[in-house]
Protein backbone atom coordinates (compact mmCIF):
# COMPACT_ATOMS: atom_id res chain seq x y z
CA UNK A 1 0.00 0.00 0.00
CA UNK A 2 1.36 3.45 -0.83
CA UNK A 3 2.51 5.99 1.73
CA UNK A 4 -0.79 7.86 1.85
CA UNK A 5 -3.03 4.81 2.16
CA UNK A 6 -3.26 4.80 5.92
CA UNK A 7 -4.13 8.50 6.07
CA UNK A 8 -6.73 8.15 3.32
CA UNK A 9 -8.53 5.31 4.99
CA UNK A 10 -8.30 6.72 8.49
CA UNK A 11 -10.01 9.77 7.01
CA UNK A 12 -12.56 7.47 5.36
CA UNK A 13 -13.30 5.74 8.65
CA UNK A 14 -13.96 9.13 10.23
CA UNK A 15 -16.24 10.03 7.35
CA UNK A 16 -18.20 6.85 7.89
CA UNK A 17 -19.48 8.32 11.09
CA UNK A 18 -20.59 11.38 9.13
CA UNK A 19 -23.02 9.44 6.96
CA UNK A 20 -20.76 8.53 4.03
CA UNK A 21 -21.92 5.23 2.52
CA UNK A 22 -19.73 2.28 1.68
CA UNK A 23 -20.54 2.97 -1.97
CA UNK A 24 -18.71 6.29 -1.59
CA UNK A 25 -15.84 4.66 0.28
CA UNK A 26 -15.55 2.09 -2.53
CA UNK A 27 -15.26 4.91 -5.09
CA UNK A 28 -12.65 6.60 -2.91
CA UNK A 29 -10.65 3.38 -2.67
CA UNK A 30 -10.67 2.96 -6.46
CA UNK A 31 -9.63 6.58 -6.99
CA UNK A 32 -6.97 6.86 -4.28
CA UNK A 33 -5.57 3.32 -4.04
CA UNK A 34 -6.41 1.08 -6.99
CA UNK A 35 -6.01 3.57 -9.83
CA UNK A 36 -2.56 4.79 -8.69
CA UNK A 37 -1.38 1.18 -8.37
CA UNK A 38 -2.44 0.35 -11.91
CA UNK A 39 -0.98 3.62 -13.19
CA UNK A 40 2.42 2.72 -11.76
CA UNK A 41 2.30 -0.47 -13.82
CA UNK A 42 1.37 1.30 -17.05
CA UNK A 43 -2.40 0.72 -17.03
CA UNK A 44 -4.96 3.30 -18.07
CA UNK A 45 -8.41 3.55 -16.50
CA UNK A 46 -11.87 3.76 -18.03
CA UNK A 47 -14.70 3.31 -15.57
CA UNK A 48 -13.84 0.18 -13.58
CA UNK A 49 -11.64 -1.19 -16.37
CA UNK A 50 -7.84 -1.00 -16.44
CA UNK A 51 -5.87 -1.66 -19.62
CA UNK A 52 -2.25 -1.95 -20.74
CA UNK A 53 -0.94 -2.62 -24.26
CA UNK A 54 2.32 -4.49 -24.73
CA UNK A 55 3.22 -5.50 -28.28
CA UNK A 56 0.54 -7.81 -29.62
CA UNK A 57 -1.13 -8.28 -26.24
CA UNK A 58 -3.66 -6.22 -24.31
CA UNK A 59 -3.76 -6.85 -20.56
CA UNK A 60 -6.96 -5.93 -18.77
CA UNK A 61 -8.57 -5.93 -15.34
CA UNK A 62 -12.26 -5.36 -14.68
CA UNK A 63 -13.75 -4.66 -11.26
CA UNK A 64 -17.26 -6.08 -11.46
CA UNK A 65 -19.67 -4.80 -8.83
CA UNK A 66 -22.20 -7.30 -7.58
CA UNK A 67 -25.88 -6.75 -8.26
CA UNK A 68 -27.85 -5.93 -5.17
CA UNK A 69 -25.18 -3.82 -3.49
CA UNK A 70 -26.50 -1.41 -0.88
CA UNK A 71 -25.21 1.68 0.90
CA UNK A 72 -23.83 -0.54 3.66
CA UNK A 73 -22.75 -3.63 1.77
CA UNK A 74 -20.55 -3.50 -1.33
CA UNK A 75 -19.40 -6.70 -3.03
CA UNK A 76 -17.25 -6.99 -6.13
CA UNK A 77 -15.26 -9.43 -8.24
CA UNK A 78 -12.04 -8.93 -10.19
CA UNK A 79 -11.76 -10.28 -13.73
CA UNK A 80 -8.34 -10.66 -15.36
CA UNK A 81 -8.07 -10.66 -19.16
CA UNK A 82 -5.54 -10.83 -21.97
CA UNK A 83 -6.28 -10.23 -25.64
CA UNK A 84 -3.85 -11.59 -28.25
CA UNK A 85 -3.69 -10.02 -31.70
CA UNK A 86 -2.23 -13.25 -33.06
CA UNK A 87 -5.08 -15.38 -31.72
CA UNK A 88 -7.61 -12.80 -32.89
CA UNK A 89 -6.24 -13.15 -36.41
CA UNK A 90 -6.73 -16.90 -36.16
CA UNK A 91 -10.33 -16.27 -35.18
CA UNK A 92 -10.73 -13.71 -37.98
CA UNK A 93 -12.35 -11.47 -35.39
CA UNK A 94 -13.48 -7.97 -36.28
CA UNK A 95 -12.18 -5.74 -33.50
CA UNK A 96 -14.40 -2.73 -34.09
CA UNK A 97 -17.18 -2.27 -31.56
CA UNK A 98 -16.23 -5.17 -29.31
CA UNK A 99 -15.37 -4.75 -25.66
CA UNK A 100 -12.18 -5.96 -24.03
CA UNK A 101 -14.00 -8.83 -22.34
CA UNK A 102 -15.59 -9.94 -25.63
CA UNK A 103 -12.17 -9.99 -27.26
CA UNK A 104 -10.30 -11.54 -24.35
CA UNK A 105 -8.59 -14.84 -25.09
CA UNK A 106 -7.46 -15.47 -21.54
CA UNK A 107 -10.11 -14.58 -18.99
CA UNK A 108 -10.31 -15.64 -15.37
CA UNK A 109 -11.25 -14.45 -11.91
CA UNK A 110 -8.37 -13.21 -9.78
CA UNK A 111 -8.58 -16.16 -7.36
CA UNK A 112 -7.69 -18.51 -10.24
CA UNK A 113 -4.21 -16.98 -10.53
CA UNK A 114 -3.79 -15.60 -6.99
CA UNK A 115 -4.65 -18.40 -4.53
CA UNK A 116 -4.78 -16.04 -1.54
CA UNK A 117 -7.47 -13.86 -3.18
CA UNK A 118 -11.14 -14.43 -2.29
CA UNK A 119 -13.71 -15.33 -4.92
CA UNK A 120 -15.56 -12.16 -3.94
CA UNK A 121 -14.54 -9.00 -2.08
CA UNK A 122 -16.99 -7.66 0.48
CA UNK A 123 -17.14 -4.30 2.25
CA UNK A 124 -19.38 -4.00 5.30
CA UNK A 125 -19.57 -1.52 8.21
CA UNK A 126 -17.33 -3.90 10.19
CA UNK A 127 -14.58 -4.01 7.55
CA UNK A 128 -11.13 -2.79 8.59
CA UNK A 129 -10.55 -0.56 5.57
CA UNK A 130 -6.78 -0.28 5.97
CA UNK A 131 -6.35 -4.06 6.10
CA UNK A 132 -8.86 -4.55 3.29
CA UNK A 133 -7.03 -2.10 1.03
CA UNK A 134 -3.63 -3.60 1.83
CA UNK A 135 -4.81 -7.11 0.95
CA UNK A 136 -6.61 -5.97 -2.21
CA UNK A 137 -3.56 -4.13 -3.52
CA UNK A 138 -1.36 -7.11 -2.70
CA UNK A 139 -3.66 -9.41 -4.68
CA UNK A 140 -3.67 -7.02 -7.63
CA UNK A 141 0.13 -6.76 -7.55
CA UNK A 142 0.41 -10.55 -7.60
CA UNK A 143 -2.11 -10.84 -10.44
CA UNK A 144 -0.25 -8.26 -12.51
CA UNK A 145 3.01 -10.12 -11.91
CA UNK A 146 1.41 -13.40 -13.02
CA UNK A 147 0.04 -11.80 -16.17
CA UNK A 148 3.32 -10.04 -16.88
CA UNK A 149 4.84 -13.49 -17.39
CA UNK A 150 2.32 -14.24 -20.14
CA UNK A 151 4.03 -12.60 -23.08
CA UNK A 152 2.80 -14.45 -26.17
CA UNK A 153 -0.08 -16.28 -27.82
CA UNK A 154 1.77 -19.50 -27.01
CA UNK A 155 1.63 -18.70 -23.29
CA UNK A 156 -2.15 -18.21 -23.50
CA UNK A 157 -2.57 -21.47 -25.41
CA UNK A 158 -0.51 -23.32 -22.80
CA UNK A 159 -2.52 -21.75 -19.97
CA UNK A 160 -5.64 -23.52 -21.24
CA UNK A 161 -3.89 -26.71 -22.33
CA UNK A 162 -2.68 -27.20 -18.76
CA UNK A 163 -6.32 -27.05 -17.69
CA UNK A 164 -7.54 -29.39 -20.47
CA UNK A 165 -10.02 -26.68 -21.38
CA UNK A 166 -12.47 -26.60 -24.25
CA UNK A 167 -12.26 -22.82 -24.17
CA UNK A 168 -10.02 -21.64 -27.01
CA UNK A 169 -9.45 -25.24 -28.11
CA UNK A 170 -10.15 -24.61 -31.80
CA UNK A 171 -7.78 -21.64 -31.84
CA UNK A 172 -5.24 -23.77 -29.97
CA UNK A 173 -5.26 -26.44 -32.67
CA UNK A 174 -4.96 -23.82 -35.41
CA UNK A 175 -2.07 -22.21 -33.56
CA UNK A 176 -0.19 -25.47 -32.94
CA UNK A 177 -0.68 -26.88 -36.42
CA UNK A 178 0.14 -23.58 -38.10
CA UNK A 179 3.42 -23.61 -36.20
CA UNK A 180 4.16 -27.22 -37.12
CA UNK A 181 3.67 -28.59 -33.60
CA UNK A 182 1.63 -31.61 -34.68
CA UNK A 183 2.78 -33.79 -31.79
CA UNK A 184 1.51 -31.37 -29.14
CA UNK A 185 -1.76 -30.96 -31.05
CA UNK A 186 -2.31 -34.72 -31.14
CA UNK A 187 -1.50 -35.10 -27.45
CA UNK A 188 -3.92 -32.30 -26.57
CA UNK A 189 -6.64 -33.90 -28.70
CA UNK A 190 -6.17 -37.14 -26.75
CA UNK A 191 -6.38 -35.24 -23.45
CA UNK A 192 -9.60 -33.51 -24.50
CA UNK A 193 -11.10 -36.81 -25.60
CA UNK A 194 -10.20 -38.41 -22.28
CA UNK A 195 -11.85 -35.52 -20.42
CA UNK A 196 -14.96 -34.91 -22.54
CA UNK A 197 -15.30 -37.94 -24.83
CA UNK A 198 -18.27 -39.42 -22.96
CA UNK A 199 -20.31 -36.21 -23.26
CA UNK A 200 -22.92 -35.86 -26.01
CA UNK A 201 -21.39 -32.60 -27.20
CA UNK A 202 -18.06 -34.29 -27.91
CA UNK A 203 -19.23 -35.38 -31.38
CA UNK A 204 -19.63 -31.71 -32.33
CA UNK A 205 -16.14 -30.79 -31.14
CA UNK A 206 -14.61 -33.91 -32.69
CA UNK A 207 -16.01 -32.94 -36.10
CA UNK A 208 -14.62 -29.41 -35.77
CA UNK A 209 -11.21 -30.67 -34.69
CA UNK A 210 -11.06 -33.16 -37.57
CA UNK A 211 -11.70 -30.34 -40.04
CA UNK A 212 -8.91 -28.26 -38.49
CA UNK A 213 -6.41 -31.12 -38.67
CA UNK A 214 -7.44 -31.82 -42.27
CA UNK A 215 -6.72 -28.19 -43.20
CA UNK A 216 -3.06 -28.68 -42.28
Amino acid sequence: MNRCAGRIFIKSIRHRGEGVSLQELFKEMIKNEVKPLFSRHGYTKKGLNFRRVEGGLIYGFNIQKSQGNTANHVRFYINCMIHSKELAELQSMVSGGKTMEEQAHLICRIEEIVPSAPDRYSLTPDTDLVTFSKELLSHLEEAMEYMRNITSARDIVEYYMKRTALHLSEETFHFLLQNGDTTTAQIYLQQLHAEYGVENRWAIFEKKYAAIFAAY
